[in-house]
């Protein structure tokens, strides 16, 4: 494929709506008070395999020749590209060879192997994996999928448009999460072309803002180091062929913070029910930087793939951040009583001790003070601060100190 046409565009749909999963906008009412906007999500963290991916994966698989596919395809992935291509080749019963990073998400290697691929686990970032994934593709002769740097992939996700701009014609705004960018070209290509006047928003992480500096340049920008929790959006650079579409078509970039992602998944995990992925939360996250009103906006939601540690580590982070746990370190006197004098100023407004630290030896005069760390559980700020308020009425001069959980 030598260019993105509407052709393609409605080819891709066709090819790709006989296997996906329906997945309709949901209205949230939560961001949708909160923005002052109606907001909705496009869920594809409830589409096969957990992501977008499969939609690409699929189209892109659809267009090999007989003789591409007899050579069996190889792709690098951290995790969703791989279990879209692994689904797909199946479906076409051709052979797949998928490279993962060290790093990858247990859940992901394990659900691509659960769909019949070969795993080869190398290097300690996507771009060491792709490296090694287009040697083997030359030396052994295996038709190689990349993950972004594709049109045919680019088409293949713009099917999300598709469906979007079919069940919400009058909408005004689109935010679309950017890893490698083929998504977001695909999508802000296809919405130009079916109603220009509906503005695309990317949103990339703030430690993996390869194309937001690509566009600010205005040439291909491969970043030094990348940092983000979004591990499915953790790319050093954009690709060449897909650059052109995100420079002429996306209306703005956004960049997420990692502490930003923390509170997203709070925000879905409590508000929707639902688990959406790092990579995914960009969008939601991006949500709290709006600077408009009144309009209609789809948040798309591209993955819900996370394992359980992930998912473990992030809410405890999430309830920190919010002040829903934290610790506080009081003084009182080394004697008998004391402890419970303190559980019961805690009790008494309503918080709930889960750990308790004694150290007997934070001064050399016992009778004069020691040291309790109590971490305790709270309904928000003004909650937190009024435990802390009650505590230092009470004389035991509390001092909130970092949590560690």
């Amino acid at each position: 494929m030598e260019k993105l046409t509407l052709e393609s565009f409605e080819e891709a749909y066709e090819v790709v709506s006989k296997i996906t999963q329906e997945t309709k906008l949901i209205k949230s009412n939560y961001f949708s008070e909160l923005t002052n906007n109606k907001v909705y999500f496009k869920p594809e963290n409830m589409q096969r395999t957990g992501a977008f991916k499969v939609r690409g994966a699929y189209y892109k698989i659809s267009t090999l020749t007989e003789e591409e596919r007899s050579r069996g395809v190889i792709a690098a992935s951290a995790g969703n590209h791989a279990l879209g291509v692994a689904y797909a080749a199946a479906k076409f019963g051709v052979k797949a060879t998928i490279v993962m990073p060290n790093t990858t998400p247990l859940i992901k290697v394990e659900n691509t192997k659960d769909y019949g691929a070969e795993i080869i686990s190398y290097g300690d970032s996507y771009e060491e994996a792709l490296a090694y994934a287009i040697k083997l593709a030359e030396e052994q002769n295996i038709t190689f999928i990349h993950s972004y740097n594709d049109l045919a992939i680019a088409s293949g996700h713009a099917s999300i448009a598709m469906e979007i701009v079919q069940e919400l014609p009058l909408l005004d705004y689109i935010l679309v999460p950017i890893g490698g960018g083929a998504l977001a070209a695909g999508i802000s290509t296809l919405v130009k072309m079916l109603n220009p006047h509906i503005k695309v928003i990317g949103v990339e992480p703030a430690g993996a803002a390869c194309v937001k500096r690509s566009i600010l340049k205005d040439e291909l920008i491969t970043i030094d180091n990348v940092n983000t929790i979004a591990d499915g959006a953790a790319v050093a650079n954009t690709g060449d062929k897909i650059f052109p579409y995100l420079k002429e078509n996306l209306d703005e970039i956004i960049t997420i913070e990692d502490d930003e992602l923390i509170v997203a998944f709070l925000d879905m995990v409590e508000n929707h029910k639902m688990v959406v992925e790092n990579a995914g939360l960009l969008t939601v996250a991006a949500l709290r930087h709006l600077n408009f009103k009144n309009k209609k906006v789809v948040s798309i939601l591209s993955g819900g793939n996370m394992d359980v540690i992930t998912m473990s580590s992030v809410v405890q982070h999430g309830l920190i951040q919010r002040d829903r746990i934290f610790t506080a370190s009081v003084l009182i006197p080394d004697k008998a009583g004391e402890l419970v004098r303190v559980a019961s100023i805690i009790a008494q407004n309503q918080g709930n001790v889960i750990k308790l630290d004694h150290n007997q030896f934070v001064s050399t005069n016992r009778n004069a003070a020691v040291e309790l760390k109590i971490t305790m559980e709270a309904f928000g700020t003004k909650h937190k601060n009024q435990i802390v308020r009650a505590l230092d009425e009470a004389g035991c001069r509390p001092r909130v100190i970092r949590t560690s959980m």
